[in-house]
């Protein structure tokens, strides 16, 4: 049992991928630990939750229904100030993808997420991510969507943004997943999460 369990660990360790989901003033700490389900899932490791506005919880202790305890796998940072993320995030060379309700933005689809350091960011439940936040994102982008409402909920828009940047990743020709087209966590990082999932 004990080989079974760390095999499968292995297997997924081998799966994760690049890129950091943000979350601005997320106000429900149960919509937010929906996305965690989402990011283990598609294999995304990296969450940072920035609380300028709203008050701050602890991501690794709430949620463990909604995220089917999927928390417990990933590695969250947590940010007082949008600015102080962002910069980071682009010091760090990551392009910050903001998910938005506006004409300048770019329908999902038709937007490269091709790219190796990749930032998908999402706001507050009622009012969206904040005008710093827009600014200073490097890319709008938006859901289509055909009925009468807007916009879907956090937890899906989550979901179809990461399924869109996995999708495009996975159609990528073989002879470019490798090098400068490969989307996976370094061997570094890699060792050090095997490292902290020896006690989960």
């Amino acid at each position: 049992m004990i080989e079974d369990r760390h095999k499968k660990v292995f297997e997924v360790i081998e799966r994760r991928q690049e890129g950091v989901i943000v979350l601005e003033d997320i106000h429900d700490p149960h919509n937010a630990a929906a996305v965690w389900r989402s990011c283990d899932g598609f294999g995304f490791q990296k969450v940072y939750l920035i609380f300028e506005k709203e008050k701050v919880f602890n991501p690794k202790k709430i949620g463990k229904a909604s995220s089917s305890s999927a928390n417990k796998w990933l590695d969250f940072k947590v940010f007082k100030s949008t600015k102080q993320c962002l910069e980071e995030l682009k010091k760090d060379g990551y392009k910050i993808f903001a998910t938005v309700l506006d004409k300048e933005a770019k329908n999902i689809n038709k937007v490269d997420f091709k790219i190796n350091k990749i930032a998908l960011m999402m706001g507050n439940e009622h009012q969206g991510l904040s005008e710093t936040a827009i600014k200073m994102a490097n890319e709008k982008v938006y859901i289509p969507m055909k009925g009468m409402v807007q916009s879907f909920n956090l937890s899906v828009t989550a979901a179809i943004v990461m399924y869109e940047v996995d999708r495009q990743r996975n159609n990528l020709p073989k002879s470019l997943s490798f090098g400068k087209r490969d989307f996976h966590l370094s061997e570094k990082e890699k060792e050090e999460i095997k490292k902290r999932w020896r006690y989960n």
